[in-house]
Parts: structure tokens; C-alpha cells; sequence
């Protein structure tokens, strides 16, 4: 009995912190999802912010408006191609761990945007712009590189993937139709029976090459002999017994001699 209390209290136990632990994995997925959800609203509402201050503001305002905007498309674009890409390529790895470091430069260059945002002196920024831009288009360009190569890595692999799986539907697609030619060999494989009883041009029997019969030969040979032998009679021409032939539903019963009408 003391076995039996011991086995429900292990598995009661168990079952406990088997719930504690789904509970607390259902909490971090929720959290992460709110915390993505935020994420993604706070940069949207980002990107409006800068799109309207670029539009609404011209002048050095707009331009680093121009340029936050440029470098963070850029990086985001960036970010999601080595996402979506495979995590068993080694290649892809590398790639990532570049785009690490190359994130940290855009993440100071970014905040540097935005402290020259909040200067009132128009001066200081127009002083700084230059060097601003060029740190923007060195990032921005070493992203876009970055991203399209891994691109033309992913169309590579999906071509090399398309020409191998249509080399194999080739060869399967002459396995099934294997077949055809396996009918054909059979059918000249088999013997072919002599055609007997073929008639010439004129409706008359040939022989064993093709000609006329030899009783037409031996008539054209014998053409100007009127005192020669005369020719086989044609054979009778006899009536069927009508009780032999067979007889059909539909037909009347033939009339015998004794019946009168």
C-alpha cells in the first residue's frame, strides 16, 4: 500500500512540474511575441516619423532624416535575407557573424543621427554632414554587397537543384515509357504467318511469287491453240438446305411442301 501512495505521489510530482515548466515555456513564447510585436511598431512608427520629417523639413533636418532612413532600410533588408537563409550553409554563418559587426557601425552611426537631430545649431550639423554621409554610404554599400551575394548564393543552389531534378524526370520519364519499345520488340519478334489466297490485278490467284496461278499460266501459253485442252468447268452452283441454316428470332419459319396455305 505504501508502494502504490509513494508511485501516485511521484507521478502527481511529476505531472505538477510538468505543468509549471509548459506554463512557463507558453510565458517567454508570449513575451517574445509582444516583444516583437513592440518592436515592429516602434520601427514603423520610426520610419513614418523620418519619412514626414524628410518630406515636411527640407535642409540638413531632412537630410539626416534621409540618411537614418536610407541605413536602417538597408540593414533591416539585409538582416531578413540572412534569416531567411539556410542555417546548415557554414558560408551563411560567416555571413552573419560580419553583419554583427558591421550592425554595430549602423547602430553608432544611427545614434549619431540622432543626437545632430536634437542640435539647435544648424552650422555644427552642416560641419558634420559630410562625414555623415559618407559613413552611411560605406555601411549601406557593405550591406547591399553582403545581401546580394547571399542572393546570388541562393538562385545558384535553386538552379543547380532545378537542372539536377530535371535530369532525374528525364531518365524516369524514359523508364516509363521503357514499354513502348518493349511492345515493339515483341511484335517483331513474333512469327509472321504467309498470306495465302491474294488475288493479282485482275482478280485472279497468284503463286508463290506474286504471279498469276499455273493454270493461268498454261493458258496464256496455249492462246493460239483453239483444239487445246478445254478448261476445268466452273463448279455448280448448289442451294443450301434450309433446315441446315440457322435460323434467327426475327425470321419467319420456312414454309414446308406439305403445308397449304
Amino acid at each position: 500500500m505504501e508502494a502504490v501512495v509513494a508511485i501516485l505521489g511521484l507521478l502527481f510530482v511529476l505531472f505538477v512540474v510538468a505543468g509549471v515548466f509548459a506554463a512557463v515555456k507558453a510565458v517567454q513564447a508570449a513575451k517574445r511575441g509582444v516583444d516583437r510585436t513592440v518592436a515592429q511598431a516602434r520601427r514603423t512608427v520610426e520610419d513614418t516619423g523620418l519619412r514626414a520629417r524628410q518630406l515636411a523639413q527640407p535642409g540638413v533636418v531632412g537630410e539626416l532624416a534621409q540618411l537614418r532612413l536610407s541605413l536602417r532600410t538597408s540593414m533591416r533588408a539585409t538582416q531578413d535575407v540572412l534569416r531567411s537563409g539556410s542555417p546548415d550553409d557554414a558560408s551563411l554563418g560567416e555571413a552573419a557573424g560580419l553583419f554583427q559587426r558591421l550592425s554595430a557601425h549602423g547602430h553608432e552611426l544611427d545614434d549619431d543621427l540622432k543626437r545632430l537631430e536634437r542640435e539647435p545649431d544648424r552650422a555644427t550639423i552642416t560641419a558634420c554632414l559630410p562625414d555623415l554621409r559618407a559613413r552611411t554610404e560605406r555601411i549601406t554599400h557593405s550591406a547591399e554587397s553582403l545581401r546580394w551575394a547571399v542572393r546570388d548564393r541562393a538562385r545558384k543552389f535553386a538552379d543547380d537543384d532545378l537542372a539536377s531534378l530535371s535530369d532525374q524526370i528525364d531518365v524516369e520519364s524514359g523508364a516509363l515509357r521503357h514499354w513502348t519499345r518493349a511492345e515493339d520488340t515483341a511484335t517483331a519478334d513474333l512469327p509472321r504467318e504467309p498470306v495465302r489466297g491474294r488475288r493479282g490485278t485482275a482478280g485472279q490467284p497468284q503463286g508463290a511469287e506474286g504471279g498469276p496461278a499455273a493454270s493461268g499460266s498454261a493458258r496464256a501459253g496455249a492462246a493460239g491453240d483453239d483444239w487445246g485442252p478445254a478448261s476445268e468447268d466452273p463448279p455448280a452452283l448448289t442451294t443450301r438446305d434450309p433446315r441446315t441454316q440457322p435460323s434467327y428470332p426475327w425470321q419467319k419459319a420456312p414454309r414446308t411442301e406439305g403445308t397449304t396455305s
